[in-house]
């Protein structure tokens, strides 16, 4: 899927769920959102957390998307490449497929 496909697709299914979802989906969300705020931590370090727990988890929907909130904060390739290697440390070879599609991902951000 294309990173624009993927935005939209996104977009469209968060608004719908949180239309037509119970209150509980609707604090997960409103959870999610509000844990990658400035605190103690900079929003931009916690994206990175999120971005290597995702590869971790094997998720590319969610690397995909912290990959964009990454390139949004101001993540230098060289902080990219700093949390990618944390996340193959902490995950090992199995997070290797998902690096590749990172790698990819973050490539093509930057080309558009």
């Amino acid at each position: 899927m294309r990173i624009e496909e993927f935005q939209q697709f996104r977009e469209e299914m968060n608004r719908t769920i949180l239309q037509e979802g119970p209150l509980e989906i609707k604090r997960f969300f409103n959870l999610d959102s509000a844990a990658y705020q400035e605190g103690a931590l900079p929003a931009k370090t916690k994206e990175l957390l999120g971005l290597v727990a995702s590869l971790v988890l094997r998720c590319n929907d969610c690397v995909l998307y912290h990959l964009i909130q990454c390139k949004e904060a101001g993540v230098s390739d060289a902080e990219m490449w700093e949390a990618w290697n944390v996340a193959l440390v902490v995950g090992g070879s199995i997070v290797i497929p998902h690096l590749r599609v990172a790698v990819q991902q973050w490539k093509q951000l930057h080309s558009s």
